[in-house]
């Protein structure tokens, strides 16, 4: 038996490298969760100021999830390849530059092990086959939505849709649902976000959610099927609750600032799809159905 073939069927082996390999992602995802709203902002303007016929901004140097590397925000000096290792770099410089001492922020380490953590389980409860390598995409792509929702209260369309598409196109496969639960799955979760922001309104006249949340939705609909929506809208809720409640009394969050929708319903989708099955079991025997 190859060594490929003992890490597919040995699920400790195979969360092991599965956890490596969410840390070094993680590392990425940094990245993606502070650059890409600046990139966006950024085209934004760009177009606001062609449309308006005003000068546009050129940046003097490229600003993208590649340029400029890595670099103190403080001193500008370079991150060296041993200082850039995920989490240990951190807990070795004592969360300190190398160069010029400023702390740096303990979120870099915790979403690099957060990532490493979540791969490792997606890994030991799907094993080695051809979904968990697509659950762990799907897991990734979510941390860095929830980040970038945390942050800006935005989920990109450039990240949402995409993903959205990829889970019709893997249903064509019966790769986590069939064709028909994908589709319908996809239109039911935006029209059920949609229509309750539209109650929302009415009743109350704000706006409740983003139209990146119906998207969000949408692409779990795609993903796990219609069958799911039920259980990803009930966890959410009870998540926001939970969470919402213990920033307002542990942290004394403003209870009028908003809180973004956008983790929650991530939590919620990948709790669903990992164990749906068994949650959505073990309500109907409850029920005794």
């Amino acid at each position: 038996m190859s060594s490929y073939s003992i890490i597919l069927n040995s699920p400790a082996l195979l969360s092991f490298f599965a956890g490596i390999l969410g840390l070094l992602v993680g590392s990425f995802l940094n990245v993606v969760i502070y650059r890409l709203p600046l990139m966006m902002k950024q085209g934004w303007k760009q177009e606001c100021q062609e449309f308006l016929e005003l000068p546009i901004d050129v940046p003097t140097e490229p600003f993208n999830l590649a340029l400029p590397a890595s670099h103190c925000p403080n001193c500008k000096s370079s991150i060296k390849a041993h200082q850039n290792i995920p989490v240990f770099s951190y807990l070795f410089l004592k969360g300190k530059c190398a160069n010029c001492a400023v702390s740096i922020s303990a979120r870099y380490p915790a979403v690099e092990a957060l990532t490493g953590i979540l791969s490792a389980v997606v890994a030991y409860q799907l094993g080695g086959n051809i979904e968990t390598l697509f659950a762990l995409f799907l897991t990734w792509i979510l941390i860095a939505l929830s980040g970038i929702d945390f942050d800006h209260q935005l989920l990109p369309d450039n990240m949402t849709l995409p993903v959205m598409w990829l889970g019709i196109l893997l249903s064509l496969f019966n790769l986590f649902t069939d064709p028909v639960s994908s589709l319908v799955g996809a239109i039911a979760g935006y029209m059920t976000l949609w229509t309750i922001y539209q109650l929302f309104k009415l009743l109350t006249g704000k706006e409740g959610m983003g139209f990146g949340d119906f998207k969000l939705l949408a692409l779990f609909g795609a993903w796990l099927g219609w069958q799911y929506l039920p259980l990803i809208i009930l966890l959410s809720s009870l998540v926001g609750a939970i969470i919402g409640v213990s920033m307002i009394i542990l942290l004394g969050r403003d209870k009028n600032i908003p809180i973004p929708f956008g983790p929650y319903l991530a939590i919620a989708g990948w709790i669903a799809m990992l164990w749906g099955d068994q949650i959505n079991s073990l309500y109907l025997n409850s029920m005794g159905l």
